[in-house]
């Protein structure tokens, strides 16, 4: 794996199709391997069913880790990190 992005997510569940879709934009064309990790943070709306239909239509490249609760930024951030593959 060359790339991991690690992005946390905190009730963006409306923001989240745009994200998706920019992502592929940039990615695609890209001659690595490549993966994103979100991290649900302990999100109070559909987030964690969004990204849970993202991973599963292409669990190549999304992977997905849910909080239970919200720990912040820097706790989805490290939880992201220790599950990435990428150099």
């Amino acid at each position: 794996m060359n790339l991991s992005i690690v992005i946390p997510v905190y009730n963006e569940r409306d923001n989240l199709p745009l994200l998706f879709d920019a992502l592929y934009k940039i990615m695609t064309p890209m001659q690595k391997t490549w993966e994103v990790i979100l991290v649900d943070d302990g999100s109070r709306d559909k987030s964690l069913s969004v990204l849970t239909e993202y991973a599963q239509k292409d669990p190549e490249h999304v992977r997905v880790i849910s909080f239970r609760r919200n720990f912040g930024q820097t706790a989805a951030i490290a939880a992201g990190l220790d599950y990435s593959k990428g150099k």
